[in-house]
């Protein structure tokens, strides 16, 4: 019988444990195993049981310890050991960057610098695709497969979770329906959902694109501000129906519409990014300061639904060279790029110049 969850299924429970502040076994092939709890929503008790089991460390990017200038010998990640005394406000003001400016001295901090880091490592990649901040709270345990089951509580192994989580998962279309839009009558929605119980995707395909020939597309990331509510901080929504717009009066194209909000860190993230530009950061600096890089967006996805829908070559309406480059990296042609200006506003000016300064859009 196969009535047991595979790891792709223990690992989209893992992400729902981390967003409710459930804490998660992690093990090796070594016999070492940790606990982890997502450092944003621990509760106060959680983080006392923890500490009856050890000394907890906050394992935070290497882009979190820069900001905090504590030191990553992990290189890409941090373990800040949690004082006897802290309480959940310490372990949250490590994890979240919203009063670094008003409370900058977080430290001294002591990081850990000896054993292995690869379970902090898992548990922060967790945290990252669960989209809350990407933080863990970790505390080593004695056999954390026994522990888990005597507690009812998700176990994942390092060596059958990694693979998993270094790539992404394959998309299957669930539904495809016609749908008539303001740009054309003849418009059709296809809705694409990963295996990983993952946000689903979506194609809009206006008209009936010849599948021999280069498809007018767009890679468009969902905003949910700059979409639904008519943003002036960004060029989202104007890029969105510009595309639609352009696809309708030529009589055919494809939108692909991928729930990767905020580059890929999520609404709450977004926003917490957009407090921290009313500080006076940059929109690649808030997102350092939050632990992100500067763009955790896939768009791998959209070369994938693209094949799925039959297509091998485009005309890519885009600013951005890096969705040229993966397109072209994974086997898209791109045969033009179809610049895409428009939505310049006086609260976005900056905005755009820091996506061309920085990122290396072409405006």
């Amino acid at each position: 019988m196969s009535l047991a969850p595979d790891i792709t299924e223990l690992l989209a429970r893992a992400r729902a444990d981390l967003r409710m502040g459930v804490p998660v076994a992690l093990t090796d092939d070594s016999g070492y195993s940790v606990l982890a709890v997502s450092a944003e929503t621990l509760s106060p008790q959680r983080l006392a049981d923890l500490k009856a089991l050890g000394t907890p460390v906050v394992a935070i990017t290497g882009r979190r310890a820069e900001t905090l200038k504590a030191r990553a010998y992990d290189g890409d990640l941090a373990r800040v050991v949690v004082p006897a005394d802290a309480d959940i406000t310490w372990v949250q003001a490590v994890a979240d960057p919203s009063d670094d400016l008003s409370a900058p001295m977080k430290g001294p901090l002591m990081t850990e610098r000896q054993g292995n880091a690869n379970l902090h490592r898992i548990a922060i990649a967790l945290a990252k695709s669960a989209r809350i901040l990407p933080a863990a709270v970790v505390v080593s345990i004695e056999e954390g497969r026994s522990f888990a089951a005597t507690h009812g509580l998700t176990c994942i192994d390092h060596t059958r979770a990694a693979p998993h989580l270094a790539d992404r998962s394959a998309l299957h279309e669930v539904v495809a329906a016609r749908l008539p839009m303001e740009v054309s009558e003849a418009g059709r929605l296809h809705v694409f959902r990963p295996e990983d119980g993952g946000e689903e995707h979506y194609a809009v395909e206006i008209g009936r694109p010849d599948r021999d020939k280069p498809v007018l597309a767009r890679l468009h990331s969902a905003c949910f501000t700059g979409d639904l509510m008519g943003s002036l901080k960004c060029d989202c929504g104007p890029q969105l129906r510009g595309a639609l717009a352009q696809m309708g009066s030529e009589g055919a194209g494809v939108l692909l519409y991928l729930n990767q909000e905020g580059r890929g860190i999520g609404l709450a993230n977004k926003m917490r990014a957009y407090f921290l530009q009313d500080q006076g950061f940059d929109t690649v600096e808030a997102n350092h300061r939050l632990g992100f890089e500067d763009d955790e967006r896939d768009f791998r996805l959209g070369s994938d639904i693209l094949k799925s829908l039959g297509f091998n070559s485009v005309r890519l309406l885009t600013n951005n060279p890096a969705k040229i480059a993966m397109m072209e990296r994974t086997g898209i042609a791109v045969t033009e790029r179809v610049p895409l200006k428009v939505g310049e506003t006086a609260h976005n000016r900056g905005y755009l110049a820091t996506k061309a300064a920085k990122s290396g859009h072409l405006l």
